[in-house]
């Protein structure tokens, strides 16, 4: 039987972008340094990969300033929490085809 690559996700195949959606899956919200700390990524590539997950209609960000210092924050959206589900039911589905 062939594998069903149906729920796969070619946006979230990439490393950096998983763990975001893995972190805004786990938690309500994050901020752009707490990301960045979390992930041990530069803010080049940080700001990257949030703006492919944004314009895919995955995460929303919200801007405000906190004691006058700018504060990026990132939700997950419903569409965000659904193809990040999908494509773990698809990863998982991979491994169980792996070990029959």
């Amino acid at each position: 039987m062939g594998l069903d690559f149906s729920l796969y996700d070619k946006v979230l195949e990439n490393r950096i972008r998983l763990q975001i959606m893995s972190i805004l899956v786990a938690n309500e919200e994050y901020d752009f340094n707490s990301l960045k700390d979390v992930l041990d990524v530069t803010d080049g590539n940080l700001a990257s990969n949030l703006k492919s997950l944004e314009k895919e209609g995955y995460l929303t960000v919200f801007k405000s300033f906190v004691d006058r210092k700018s504060n990026t924050r990132y939700r997950r959206t419903e569409k965000g929490q659904r193809s990040f589900e999908n494509h773990l039911k698809a990863l998982e589905n991979l491994i169980k085809q792996q070990h029959k």
